[in-house]
């Protein structure tokens, strides 16, 4: 442990995540008004075992405690997001005072305990009826997300330092427009790629009103989820589509929140689909408006292949064949490949393809078929090597010259884990779902000794 402390900045943060639906519970509490995870979560079959997020992980009720939990551990910064139907019910109008007062408590509490807070503006939770009027793939949507997050940075902005706009918009766009494993469940594919210009729109177009804003210097940015991508083999239709794998999960997002225009390679896969990116004059410089931090979410890499299984390389539309190979690496319960060198990769390449940007791990984590003792008690042994590896991948890539400011694993507690309910288990903390006590894992103990010995290698 001190051979990897060693390996880190002297400011490197230390914290955990979570989201709001995943664990706030609370749905109808306080004039909050239903989000299109409050609606999926109805659909029959859509959500394992028919969970929902009614009650999760009753934070509403139980943040003091909760916040008690991570000063325990001695983390520095807890990344929370804000559920837009409860600042702003039906997603228009003024801010709903109770709504916005939790979160206003929230911040109290954190700063109380020497807690940094870092506010989400969005963790996919939607209202309902900016759903029923088109949704992210409608342009009207990335307006009324700016007007709703600068009610939210109106609220909090005296005492909050660091601002993320999206949670991972390839999750809201891909896997609620095109493939509709996520709310709202939706398979449209150009409307799944509209989704992501109107996404980056809304993230710069709040942005640029918050930092017009702001009586001071504050930390803006956007959290994307990202992998390596890597080709099966030498051969071009392998190398090719890992290029289209990448185009379309990192570089897609980073090019024009960066660059200020989308990679040329992917409008032009899109065109040989028939699709297009529905932007329009100015939108650009909007999106590309700077940002003080990246978020990076990663929790795995895959390896592609442009061949199918019978040897072609075009589909039955005579599109180019993409599919993901095994890496043959061991594998998390999520079925996720553990692949803590594609972390290093990745973050050298974003490092090299997006240079001077700050970047911070926003989420990182593992969920493993957890078994308590009769105490509760889970000695994760798994989790705390997933944490160990991939914070040394971490070190690895600033050893080579990547700006990574801080670390924050994913999850502080077990919590609902969107289409797989409450089966898979991320959390350093482990939550009885039925008496709703927690219970540190061996895990949190791990990160607790991280934090404490990375500060005392400060001192």
């Amino acid at each position: 442990m001190s051979t990897l402390i060693a390996r880190l900045p002297a400011n490197f943060r230390w914290g955990v995540a979570t989201s709001a639906y995943q664990i706030e519970g609370a749905i109808n509490a306080d004039g909050r008004t239903p989000s299109i995870w409050d609606t999926f979560c109805r659909v029959p079959g859509a959500i394992d075992n028919g969970d929902t997020g009614d009650i999760a992980c009753d934070h509403y009720h139980r943040m003091p405690q909760d916040v008690a939990l991570i000063k325990d551990l001695g983390l520095d910064t807890y990344r929370f997001s804000v559920a837009w139907p409860r600042v702003q019910p039906r997603g228009k109008g003024q801010v709903n005072p109770a709504g916005i007062g939790f979160y206003d408590r929230l911040v109290d509490e954190l700063l109380a305990q020497g807690i940094d807070p870092w506010v989400t503006l969005y963790h996919w939770d939607l209202p309902q009826e900016l759903e029923d009027a088109g949704g992210w793939p409608v342009r009207d949507t990335a307006y009324r997300f700016a007007e709703y997050s600068m009610l939210v940075f109106d609220a909090l902005q005296d005492r909050v330092d660091t601002w993320t706009t999206l949670n991972e918009p390839w999750c809201s766009a891909m896997l609620g427009y095109a493939y509709g494993a996520h709310a709202p469940g939706r398979r449209e594919y150009p409307a799944a790629i509209a989704a992501i210009h109107h996404l980056l729109l809304g993230h710069g177009l709040a942005t640029s009103q918050m930092r017009a804003a702001a009586p001071r210097k504050l930390d803006i940015g956007i959290t994307l989820n990202v992998a390596t991508s890597y080709p099966a083999s030498d051969a071009e239709p392998d190398v090719d589509a890992a290029r289209r794998a990448d185009g379309m999960g990192r570089r897609i997002y980073l090019d024009p929140l960066v660059h200020g225009h989308y990679p040329a390679d992917v409008v032009a896969d899109l065109a040989r689909e028939g699709v297009e990116l529905p932007i329009e004059d100015g939108d650009l410089e909007i999106i590309s408006a700077p940002i003080d931090v990246l978020g990076v979410n990663y929790y795995f890499s895959q390896k592609f292949t442009g061949y199918a299984e019978d040897g072609s390389t075009e589909d039955a539309q005579g599109l180019p064949v993409s599919r993901d190979v095994p890496l043959g690496k061991p594998r998390t319960a999520m079925d996720w490949e553990i692949v803590p060198e594609g972390f290093t990769d990745l973050l050298l390449s974003i490092a090299h393809d997006y240079p001077g940007l700050p970047m911070v791990i926003t989420e990182n984590g593992s969920a493993f078929d957890d078994v308590p003792d009769s105490d509760g008690f889970v000695n994760d042994t798994d989790r705390t090597a997933y944490f160990t590896s991939h914070v040394t991948a971490v070190a690895d890539a600033i050893a080579q010259g990547a700006d990574i400011r801080g670390y924050l694993a994913w999850s502080l507690m077990d919590n609902f884990e969107w289409a797989y309910g409450y089966v898979k288990r991320f959390g350093i903390i482990r939550v009885d779902y039925d008496t709703q006590k927690r219970t540190p894992k061996a895990s949190a103990q791990y990160l607790k000794e991280l934090a404490a010995s990375h500060r005392a290698g400060r001192s």
